[in-house]
């Protein structure tokens, strides 16, 4: 076969932002020296959070896993020397990505970009943020209305911005299947684009200018042609919804269009240099088939599941990508698959499975009614525990981590210390100081006035782009604009999905399971309890509640009375609840890298409670030197995820509690953990 002109490359990003706006400014601007052909923004958690830096809850959290831009002078930073009108920009934000779209506008403004030519992506996918990543703030129907006038306003004034990017990435992460992360997604832009329809903000004839601005995020795992045959029937799906459900006849319009970045889940801090073949192996599942491949990639670096990357590690997560493009023949042919029974027939049952799942949510309302139902948290809860469970019995094979786990001393790992980058708290320091001076330098009946007029537009059906961008110019910051609008909205807490999930593992007669059910009924008979009860608490502003989940479900089924209130909680409420519920132990998940600060915390009011027998468990992704800090501090035993076996580390919950209780150990003590 004759090889044709060589396609257009997709464009090659990197997942980036840390610290302070001038240090992620540097880095972006590195990164694009390199040949990155677009940037993704990471913003932090009190930023994705709608809460400004100094709030309580943001202490721990300021820059640790993205930028923190709390007003236009952040935003004005952050892309200080960056020609906005020649840039690409994906901004990984949702429940203020309204917000800080505006503040992105009018920094193009300022630089005398025509906003008519931004091009770019705010995420603006909050369905996903009640399944999984917990950066949701408004309750559903003001989420949805938020998203709509956004894509309204966009339409009409930046027609080249993708203003949602429909985000199945994080489903996976939460445990979806193809078939669920296919059927959820769909079900979510179903509900996106009815909603603009019905809103009347988009006359008719204009609803394919709609649909040809939707894109999607999805994850791409390291099952190969499962991942590549789950992007064919997307690409299929969306073709005959948009055609059927939205009459959308212009082809163009109707392309399946989306970005990925592959499976940060499966990496493994065990032997993490195999990280770098697994990322490969899932870029090749979206890259090599032409007819569904994606139009961005970006790819996570082999050291995530040890701590924040380095700049070094990004670069070679890069020239990955740029291999692959430049020096392979790749994008000189057609599809390589066509014609391939095997993958047709996959393709096919992927795309069966997933259409009626769809039956099933549009058959309860759709995707918002199955949200507050909890049916898809507990669906996704319960694939995620079948998925671990099969781990941990050897039927999935991870290398390095429940198989060939014999290994040579890594250079890349000799040093953990310095394989990762640590934030310099000093950055927190930095940022609290810039915001005192961005409020006392401005006009502060501009900012009340300009936040009064916010409220009162979401108090009638007021598209609220105007009003945002007003409070962007004024120097509002982003603490205040979310706080005008929770007094509108008001919050929601999502369902946690750990009631309503099955059990994924039997306690069969003789095994592991079996044996720390009996270890806990014989604890808690011998403290003359009826059950222990194990506090799982997520404090600060990490809302990645899939670790959480799992411990809670499993010791559940151990034989645990669970008390779990879910995502963003501060220290004091979380010894608050274990005071009121006597719990025997309370379990710490923290992502972000907070917890330095957080840990402690607990502890010390823990202490001030008089609470001296409850020990302390954490886990999360912790280095070596934090988990000697934390043990120091006074923490029971600390888990990273090269613990997999979660009936393991429930029984060596039920150890600590003997051991705080000055209890005979009543099974064999598991190993200790690094």
């Amino acid at each position: 076969m004759a090889a044709q002109e060589r396609d257009r490359p997709w464009l090659m990003r990197t997942y980036a932002g840390h610290s302070t706006a001038s240090d992620s400014n540097a880095l972006y601007r590195r990164n694009l020296a390199k040949g990155q052909t677009g940037l993704s923004v990471a913003f932090d958690l009190p930023t994705q959070t709608g809460y400004d830096s100094d709030h309580v809850l943001a202490r721990g959290e300021v820059g640790r896993v993205g930028v923190p831009v709390g007003h236009l002078g952040d935003m004005r930073t952050l892309f200080d020397g960056i020609p906005l009108e020649r840039t690409n920009t994906s901004m990984t934000i949702n429940a203020t990505a309204m917000w800080l779209l505006a503040l992105y506008q009018v920094v193009a403004e300022e630089q005398g970009a025509d906003v008519a030519e931004l091009t770019g992506t705010t995420q603006n996918d909050i369905v996903k943020e009640y399944l999984s990543r917990g950066t949701h703030v408004f309750p559903p129907g003001p989420s949805v209305r938020l998203i709509t006038d956004m894509i309204a306003y966009t339409v009409a004034h930046l027609p080249k911005w993708n203003p949602i990017n429909i985000c199945s990435y994080h489903l996976q992460e939460a445990g979806a299947t193809p078939v669920q992360e296919i059927a959820y997604a769909m079900c979510t832009a179903i509900a996106v684009l009815d909603a603009v329809r019905d809103s009347g903000q988009v006359p008719a004839e204009r609803m394919g200018e709609v649909v040809g601005r939707i894109s999607f995020f999805v994850n791409a795992g390291v099952r190969f042609v499962e991942e590549m045959c789950k992007m064919r029937a997307f690409n299929r799906l969306w073709e005959k919804v948009t055609r059927e459900r939205y009459g959308v006849e212009d082809a163009k319009q109707r392309r399946f269009r989306y970005g990925v970045q592959v499976n940060s889940l499966g990496l493994t801090e065990a032997q993490p240099e195999n990280n770098v073949q697994r990322i490969v192996l899932e870029m090749l599942a979206v890259t090599l088939s032409k007819d569904a491949r994606a139009r961005a990639v970006q790819l996570p670096a082999w050291n995530e599941a040890l701590g924040l990357p380095r700049p070094w590690d990004q670069q070679w997560s890069l020239r990955i990508q740029q291999v692959l493009a430049y020096e392979s023949d790749l994008l000189e042919y057609g599809d390589l698959f066509d014609g391939s029974h095997v993958v047709e027939a996959k393709t096919a049952e992927l795309l069966a499975g997933a259409e009626a799942e769809i039956a099933k949510v549009l058959g309860m309302g759709g995707v918002i009614p199955a949200v507050e139902s909890g049916y898809l948290k507990s669906n996704l809860v319960a694939s995620h525990a079948e998925r671990r469970a099969r781990i941990e019995a050897g039927e999935d094979r991870i290398v390095g981590v429940n198989c060939f786990e014999g290994t040579e001393e890594s250079p890349l790992t000799a040093d953990l210390d310095t394989a990762i980058m640590v934030v310099d708290p000093a950055s927190e320091r930095s940022v609290l100081a810039h915001l005192d001076a961005w409020r006392a330098g401005r006009d502060e009946a501009a900012v009340q006035a300009a936040l009064a007029r916010l409220k009162a537009a979401a108090a009638t059906e007021e598209n609220l782009m105007d009003a945002t961008l007003a409070c962007a110019r004024a120097g509002a910051t982003t603490g205040e604009w979310s706080f005008a609008l929770r007094e509108v909205f008001g919050e929601y807490r999502a369902p946690t999905g750990v009631g309503g999930a099955p059990v994924a593992v039997a306690a069969e007669p003789g095994g592991e399971l079996a044996a720390v059910r009996e270890a806990v009924a014989a604890t808690a008979a011998e403290l003359g309890t009826g059950k222990l009860r194990l506090l799982v608490g997520k404090p600060g502003l990490d809302g990645h509640s899939n670790g959480a989940e799992q411990i809670a479900v499993r010791a559940r089924d151990a034989g645990f009375e669970v008390v779990y209130q879910g995502i963003r909680l501060t220290p004091e409420q979380i010894v608050s609840a274990a005071v009121a519920e006597d719990v025997h132990c309370v379990g710490l998940s923290i992502l972000s890298g907070a917890h330095p600060e957080l840990v402690p915390d607990v502890i010390q009011r823990l202490g001030r409670a008089g609470v001296e027998d409850v020990p302390v468990i954490v886990g999360g992704i912790i280095p070596a030197a934090d988990a000697e800090a934390l043990r120091a501090a006074g923490v029971a035993a600390v888990f990273t995820p090269k613990d997999f076996g979660i009936t393991t580390i429930i029984g060596r919950i039920v150890d600590e509690i003997r051991l705080a209780n000055r209890l005979q150990p009543q099974v064999p003590a598991t190993a200790a953990t690094s």
